[in-house]
């Protein structure tokens, strides 16, 4: 068999009855992507829930971090059919990874890796994210990503052959409904382009950008240009405070030129609001490979304005701008911000095509696991 054909060698007293759901340990459970790959009526793979760590370091409204599923001593005696690994592993060494994988293989347990990120966001460099990869995606039994383009790299990088699967809905599709009927009955206000630095990941870099943002919605009649973010960012004693960022967002808040949103992390629902009050979503990415922040834009009807960096634009229909790692074209910016004023383009995503994708993505999941194992 090639590498791409390996399939790992199994106990046939493991295989559960076809019509038995499966136990599929997927890392983490609680993500949104991960919920959204079960369908939404009828029966799927049974998931795990995540360990709860119970870490004084976890992250407000993250049950799932540090993921416990990682450790070698939970796999060692942990109930489970397959292991899907999706994110958490960022600060994992790569020997972690290696012992990871030889308990799996130990115990015949199928290994699936869905590859979102082909360069990590959270991390400035990128060498210890390409080690993990070299560790994750020749041990999978199974490759899948998110993009043809991704696909492409995957292949080029470690002769992989990755299953393509699309990204699922974000938002519920209960608030996606309320959210696109009211975005069709609005009639008035000026039209609002956002910025959203968050806690200002390594992969951001909002100062290359904004003074063409600023100097572009000031020209366009009606326009306003809001900024969201953080106040670790923003805040005189924020624990990750960037200065330059903070002095320029004031003084122009100062000038009416932003309309400056500081605050702490966003619970869903506030998130959904926010994003849906926007007409135009710019994405300050110099590097980075899939977005869900894009995913959830379309659900509520936002046009998205994507660098040309990683795969954001294969994801869905959006509009571009040329900045990656090398630089920064502040007339492709400009040109796509006129665009979305002046066309008021419709890239978002329906929701019947939502609900009929999610349904293939959680049949396609169910039959890759299925035939994995056996």
């Amino acid at each position: 068999m090639t590498q791409t054909e390996r399939r790992p060698e199994r106990a046939s007293a493991a295989v559960p009855p076809n019509d038995a759901p499966l136990a599929v340990a997927s890392v983490p459970a609680g993500h949104v992507y991960v919920r959204h790959l079960a369908p939404e009526q009828g029966a799927s793979a049974a998931r795990l829930p995540d360990p709860d760590p119970l870490t004084p370091d976890k992250p407000a409204g993250a049950v799932w971090w540090p993921p416990v599923m990682l450790d070698a001593a939970w796999l060692r005696t942990a109930e489970f059919d397959v292991f899907h690994l999706h994110f958490g592993f960022d600060a994992c060494d790569p020997a972690q990874l290696a012992g990871m994988v030889r308990v799996l293989k130990q115990r015949r347990k199928p290994f699936v890796f869905t590859v979102h990120d082909l360069r990590n966001p959270h991390h400035a460099a990128r060498e210890l994210h390409d080690r993990q990869l070299d560790v994750l995606v020749p041990a999978a039994d199974a490759v899948v990503t998110l993009t043809p383009g991704a696909a492409d790299e995957i292949r080029r990088r470690w002769g992989r052959e990755a299953l393509v699967l699309p990204h699922p809905h974000v938002v519920d599709l209960r608030t996606m409904a309320v959210a696109q009927a009211a975005r069709g009955r609005r009639r008035t206000g000026p039209f609002r382009v956002g910025l959203h630095v968050k806690s200002l990941r390594p992969s951001m870099d909002p100062m290359r950008i904004l003074p063409t943002l600023v100097e572009t919605v000031r020209e366009l009649p009606d326009a306003v240009l809001q900024v969201n973010a953080h106040r670790d960012v923003l805040d005189v004693d924020g624990r990750r405070r960037d200065v330059e960022l903070a002095e320029y967002l004031h003084a122009h808040a100062d000038e009416k030129l932003i309309d400056l949103r500081v605050h702490d992390y966003l619970s869903d629902r506030e998130l959904w609001a926010y994003l849906g009050s926007l007409d135009a979503s710019v994405l300050p990415y110099r590097f980075g490979t899939h977005s869900g922040w894009l995913e959830a834009c379309r659900d509520l009807g936002v046009t998205v304005i994507a660098p040309t960096c990683g795969y954001f634009t294969q994801q869905g229909p959006a509009l571009s701008y040329a900045h990656d790692e090398s630089g920064f074209d502040r007339d492709s910016l400009a040109a796509a911000l006129v665009t979305a004023y002046e066309d008021r383009p419709r890239f978002g995503a329906g929701i019947e095509d939502r609900r009929q994708q999610r349904q293939q993505v959680a049949r396609a999941h169910e039959d890759l696991y299925r035939s994995l194992v056996g």
